[in-house]
């Protein structure tokens, strides 16, 4: 069996997720089919590898453990470096009487290996490693463990986190007490399976650059989710086509003020290869105005869009006129988007909450599109609790909804009620900027228009949303609404 190979999450398009509970039966598992100590011994070594790897140069490492089994990674890892040449330091706060029997043996390797233990962090160090609290931590780092974190954290150095940054919780990516914000010299290596927590709410932040080993193990365990890491290869367009061959979207939002929201809607469609867009703005006064603007749009009276037989894109901007159209359009919208203000006025009427939820039984397609806030008013609760666990959250809308649900935000979420939740790998902080959610309906609009299935459709365009702010020239202007509207495909 081979002792698996620590690979970069870039040559892959999708990867399994799994919890702590389920990592932790995978390890059970294999542990009784190895010979003790191997599971450490892997771990250990892929984590002296990674660290050769990304600090070729550093000559003095500090290797902070905890008093578990993470720490007994870290230990092991400290015996390899030592042996292969690095000036390595650990500080451990564990004890031989009180440690696994896998972490006695990785102290016995480290101090046969001649590494030196202090209770203190070296006053100077190339690199750091955090194998204090696994991916199984419940408490927020406090005492000794919290202050060599901060030293981590201030010092100018690359820092890689055995298994998950300690303080993260690995199932959620909330923090176990104050979010702390770390910088691009960050390196996590998620060991035997990727955790759910590392790509989502405050994970990408802490995780920094991410890395994977299966230490030799495989499983054909269901995974709790996905994480998708690239955007499917879209078919070749034929040449005998025409703007009937692609779908119709019709947007329906822009009230008083905020028509943009509307009109960045549409052009995300449009850019999204809708073969016609069509935009009725609930400011008819402003609409000859933004169809001069905007000659590529068909603007319409409200009464004349056709709803039946487009894909309807609702509520950008929508303000609170848009409650006045949702009866029809819950019930005559063979596939819908609802965003923003439609998700508003739902979640505060429950004659529209019955209106979506028929919506399943007659074979009808409906995408959400809610950020925290709005997911929040939905579910009747708090975008804090939201934030709590992300993954959770968005399948408890999907599932009550009969609906296909992005949960906006860092690592957004996918989900509906017959599949396996989707966490978004793409996308940064570029996209954190008025009207870049506008966008996005659109452009799930445009690929629900020439889709039969609801949840691929919008998984690819949740990824391809984001692929454009990852691939916008640092040196480039900034990336505002327009533009990515203008360079979504």
């Amino acid at each position: 069996m081979t002792h698996g190979v620590t690979r970069r999450l870039n040559d892959q398009a999708s990867w399994a997720l799994y919890n702590v509970e389920q990592t932790q039966a995978i390890e059970q598992e294999a542990a009784q089919s190895l010979p003790s100590f191997t599971l450490m011994h892997r771990a250990g070594l892929a984590t002296a590898q990674l660290a050769m790897a990304i600090a070729p140069h550093a000559q003095k490492i500090w290797i902070a453990c905890g008093p578990g089994n993470n720490g007994g990674d870290g230990l092991e890892a400290a015996a390899h470096l030592h042996t292969w040449g690095k000036h390595t330091v650990v500080s451990w706060l564990g004890d031989m009487g009180n440690a696994s029997a896998d972490t006695q043996q990785a102290c016995m390797n480290a101090k046969n290996a001649g590494v030196a233990f202090s209770n203190t962090p070296p006053a100077q160090f190339d690199l750091a490693v955090d194998a204090l609290l696994g991916m199984g931590a419940h408490r927020e780092p406090d005492g000794d463990m919290a202050q060599w974190l901060n030293t981590m954290q201030q010092r100018d150095v690359d820092v890689l986190c055995v298994d998950t940054p300690s303080g993260l919780l690995a199932d959620t990516g909330q923090w176990l007490g104050p979010r702390t914000v770390h910088s691009n010299k960050r390196h996590t290596l998620s060991l035997l399976t990727l955790k759910p927590g590392l790509f989502t709410a405050d994970g990408r932040d802490a995780a920094g650059h991410i890395w994977f080993n299966n230490l030799g193990v495989t499983t054909s365990n269901t995974p709790l989710a996905w994480l998708q890491n690239a955007g499917p290869t879209p078919p070749p367009l034929a040449f005998n086509s025409h703007k009937g061959s692609y779908g119709d979207v019709s947007v329906l939002g822009g009230a008083q003020g905020m028509t943009g929201a509307a009109v960045l809607s549409a052009l995300g469609a449009l850019h999204g290869h809708a073969g016609r867009v069509f935009v009725g703005l609930l400011d008819q006064v402003a609409q000859q105005a933004a169809a001069a603007a905007n000659p590529s749009l068909m603007f319409r009276a409200l009464q004349s869009l056709p709803w039946e037989t487009s894909v309807v894109v609702c509520g950008c901007g929508g303000g609170e006129l848009i409650q006045n159209h949702l009866p029809k359009v819950l019930s005559s919208a063979a596939k819908l988007v609802l965003d923003a203000d439609a998700l508003n006025a739902i979640a505060h009427d429950t004659s529209l909450q019955t209106l979506l939820k028929k919506r399943a039984h007659r074979q009808r397609i409906t995408v959400l599109t809610p950020h925290p806030l709005e997911a929040a008013r939905l579910l009747g609760s708090t975008s804090q609790h939201v934030q709590t666990d992300r993954l959770r959250a968005a399948q408890q809308l999907a599932d009550t909804f009969q609906a296909t649900v992005v949960l906006k935000g860092s690592g957004s979420v996918v989900a509906s009620p017959t599949h396996r939740p989707v966490i978004n790998g793409s996308g940064n902080a570029r996209l954190a900027t008025a009207g870049t959610g506008d966008v996005l309906s659109g452009l799930i609009g445009a690929y629900l228009a020439r889709s039969a299935i609801a949840f691929d459709a919008t998984c690819h365009a949740v990824f391809m949303h984001g692929h454009v702010a990852d691939t916008w020239p640092c040196a480039g202007p900034a990336l505002d609404a327009g533009m990515l509207a203008a360079h979504v495909q």
